[in-house]
């Protein structure tokens, strides 16, 4: 096994700058395919209709601490697996496009989240145990393109889960625990070594659905970020230098994991993803550097999640109170049809948005996230979201610091700052005809402090996770719509200075009205 880096030197090495961006040639012909496709393994169709969860968007991300924690849930069955699956990873929408790679159909399809670049390179893998009625015990891989389980192993295996998150108690008690992974070379193909922060930021939009839908359908949900590395990509078949696990995922409570059976090796043969792969190696030494060996680690490492939000304090700045519109008169686009009608807006009209439907999308979306690694209260344990705001109705234009428990905007810069905006967004008009930059920033040092290496997974993760719940409270309301965007990353730093001196960016998250 390589030699791991370091989180703050991996960080430090793949940020962007106006003179580090652009000069690479895209080799379209080498682009690798989005989907991983297994040779020669029985498969398990999933359900044939797809119920969709009714609850409205918006209720479904008021996510409560208490959430997770409830001692019993529904039932989990092959309709509720069909459903966490499709508007998690689904593909929701095809559309016709020529093709530049021999190895690429014809046929864009649209998944359920975004992710950098339509690359598609996060993916899911139930482990189901006894209880889950019409799917029998076993180590599944989603397939997307048919609606379907790979079978790689059989039986009931969530003891290994359960052993290599240190006996993590939501894993012991579900009936179906996902794990969320990355295969390097297919986001790494366009962005190179940067896919490492990719990683969190596609798998923080996957997982921003499942829980959501998983709250629509009253299931107990959280997503689990330690664990021992290797021990669960050896369950699952993978070579952590092509593809590695993420997060895991337990959905649902009541059926106690056995014990950890003996774990025979697999190795199931997969189709190319390419003609050829080019080798990122940094991408896998900021894997090695952050992971965990085992569950004893695993458990340590736990403890120390800080008892305060590693954020910065509120200072003195004016203050906008939010006005976000309460539950009766809050938009009632149910959960399903948001997911099937999001997208990544490409252009924005410079139209005031208002004021209180940006107020209900900040409100419910930055409201917290059901993360392992949270032992303080407060919706953001390791980022701190600022806003860059030049169109909405009755708040001057300018910087501000979002405090979510107050439910306050602080001002720390006022004046239009559409060109800003845009330079700041990687000189992308989007980042300039949006209403809203919505920057996540975080403290690398004091979260490497308090968390190592890992904790470096846990910030992107935050900030991806607010950020995927962002697309979802935009796309509740028919006339919005958002997109991710990349930025450079020492220039926003100082635009938002001295606040947010010592902080980098996670995320942005733009929103607009959609040209």
């Amino acid at each position: 096994m390589p030699e791991g880096v370091d989180a703050t030197e991996y960080h430090e090495r793949t940020k962007h700058s106006p003179e580090s961006v652009g000069g690479g040639r895209m080799e379209w012909e080498n682009q690798p395919t989005p989907y991983k496709t297994y040779v020669d393994v029985p498969r398990v169709a999933l359900a044939r209709s797809i119920r969709p969860p009714q609850l409205p968007t918006l209720s479904a991300l008021h996510w409560r601490v208490s959430d997770a924690d409830e001692g019993t849930s529904p039932a989990v069955d092959r309709e509720t697996l069909t459903q966490l699956c499709y508007y998690a990873a689904g593909v929701t929408r095809e559309l016709p496009i020529p093709s530049r790679s021999p190895l690429r159909s014809d046929t864009a399809r649209y998944r359920a989240a975004s992710c950098t670049g339509k690359l598609y390179h996060i993916d899911l893998y139930p482990v189901v145990g006894e209880g889950v009625d019409g799917i029998d015990p076993g180590v599944y891989h989603f397939d997307p393109t048919t609606l379907s389980l790979d079978v790689l192993r059989e039986g009931d295996f969530r003891g290994v889960l359960a052993a290599a998150s240190g006996g993590e108690a939501h894993v012991v008690a579900a009936p179906v625990t996902f794990v969320a992974t990355s295969t390097w070379w297919r986001n790494a193909w366009k962005y190179g070594e940067r896919t490492y922060r990719h990683a969190f930021w596609d798998s923080g939009t996957v997982l921003a659905n499942l829980t959501a839908v998983a709250r629509g359908l009253e299931l107990p949900t959280e997503v689990v970020t330690a664990f021992a590395d290797e021990e669960v990509a050896a369950l699952l078949g993978l070579d952590t230098a092509e593809e590695a696990p993420l997060e895991l995922v337990p959905v649902g409570t009541g059926a106690p994991a056995p014990d950890a059976p003996r774990v025979p090796t697999v190795d199931p043969e997969t189709e190319p993803l390419s003609e050829h792969i080019v080798d990122h190696p940094l991408i896998h030494e900021a894997y090695v550097g952050s992971s965990l060996p085992d569950g004893d680690a695993v458990r340590d490492w736990r403890e120390r999640a800080p008892r305060e939000p590693l954020t910065r304090d509120v200072g003195d700045g004016e203050r906008v109170p939010l006005e976000p519109v309460g539950p009766e008169r809050a938009s009632k686009v149910p959960l399903h049809e948001t997911i099937t009608r999001r997208g990544s807006c490409r252009e924005f009209v410079r139209d005031d948005l208002n004021f209180r439907k940006v107020s209900t999308v900040l409100e419910r979306a930055v409201s917290g996230v059901p993360l392992d690694a949270r032992n303080a209260e407060g919706a953001l344990q390791y980022t701190d979201c600022y806003l860059l705001v030049n169109g909405v109705e009755g708040v001057e234009s300018g910087a501000y610091h979002y405090h979510p428990e107050a439910g306050e905007l602080e001002r720390l810069r006022a004046g239009a700052c559409r060109k800003e905006a845009g330079h700041l967004a990687l000189d992308q008009r989007l980042g300039a005809d949006a209403a809203v930059c919505a920057y996540f920033l975080a403290d690398l040092d004091a979260v490497t402090e308090r968390l190592g290496d890992r904790g470096y997974r846990v910030a992107q993760l935050e900030a991806a996770l607010t950020a995927g719940n962002l697309y979802l409270a935009t796309y509740a309301h028919r006339e919005l719509g958002g997109t991710g965007l990349t930025f450079y990353d020492d220039s926003v730093t100082e635009f938002l200075s001295p606040r947010a001196r010592g902080q980098t960016p996670m995320f942005l998250y733009a929103l607009g009205r959609p040209a």
